[in-house]
């Protein structure tokens, strides 16, 4: 028994010195402001704040005809849990957040809520958004993570929120995003050229030749020709889209590793390779106040 207590003494310390800080898993359970609902909130280490779930918005004394006027002003909303509890609340709104990604750019109200994870409570900016069809009522940025906490997506070398990986076969490094909140890894690609194509159904392309062009956020270019391995249907804010999915070695340099990875058009993104969670899980924990 002694022998044990030792032993539980030694894992404990191990855990304690090997990270700097606490770990979050890849998700969960919040309470915001003075609301009791529970919210099991995806950590995102993509996302640069928080955002929530709010429908019937109504800004207190009417919604001017430019959202950067309501600044200032109050607005109340509508919110619930993942177990489709609601509750109304009440905010004052601090700024207007645009948010870009692949299908363009929106404006959404930016309040400042109480978000409290145990006993730690911390006031952040949150952005207000139907989140209706997804899977996660509330989702944690790196504007409550960064400083306080690691993310653990599955004892790990601890990677940034940005790190330069490479990826073999197109002989590039990419400074990639590292998301927490994408199931997938997902790469830049244009000039998709697939032997024999079917236009019609995308799934019976699965063990064709594909050949592409990818680039780097330097400008850096390279054409790779690999097979499909499967399809993925992708789910975002706009809608759903399908995209192919080759396997492809990633790592940072010279510690590569086989993983698979969707293809998409990401000229208008920073990041031209997104790391998600498939690459990180059971290899790296994610530190987002750490760059490269």
């Amino acid at each position: 028994m002694r022998r044990l207590f030792v032993l539980i003494i030694v894992l404990f310390s191990t855990q304690v010195f090997a990270y700097s800080k606490p770990v979050l898993g890849p998700s969960e359970v919040f309470h915001i402001g003075d609301s009791s609902l529970p919210f099991t909130a995806r950590i995102d280490t993509g996302a640069s704040n928080s955002s929530l779930h709010a429908v019937n918005l109504n800004v207190v004394g009417g919604a001017a005809d430019n959202k950067q006027q309501d600044i200032g002003k109050f607005i109340r909303f509508t919110t619930e849990d993942n177990h489709g509890q609601s509750v109304e609340l009440t905010a004052k709104i601090v700024d207007i957040a645009t948010v870009k990604n692949a299908q363009g750019t929106e404006s959404r109200y930016m309040v400042a809520l109480p978000v409290g994870f145990g006993r730690d409570i911390r006031t952040v900016n949150v952005n207000l958004r139907d989140r209706s069809h997804m899977d996660y009522k509330l989702l944690i940025g790196r504007n409550w993570v960064k400083g306080h906490y690691l993310v653990d997506v599955d004892e790990k070398p601890v990677i940034g929120a940005k790190a330069n990986i490479s990826v073999l076969e197109s002989d590039l490094v990419y400074l990639a995003r590292i998301d927490t909140g994408a199931v997938e890894t997902s790469l830049h690609a244009t000039n998709i050229h697939i032997a024999a194509e079917d236009t019609k159904d995308m799934r019976n392309n699965i063990g064709k030749e594909i050949r592409f062009t990818t680039s780097n956020e330097a400008g850096q270019e390279a054409v790779v020709t690999t097979k499909i391995v499967d399809t993925s249907l992708i789910r975002n804010s706009q809608g759903s889209e399908v995209r192919y999915m080759v396997d492809l070695s990633l790592g940072e340099p010279g510690l590569e590793y086989k993983v698979r990875v969707n293809l998409r058009d990401r000229t208008k993104m920073s990041q031209k390779l997104l790391i998600g969670r498939n690459w990180l899980s059971g290899h790296y924990v994610v530190d987002v106040e750490r760059h490269k």
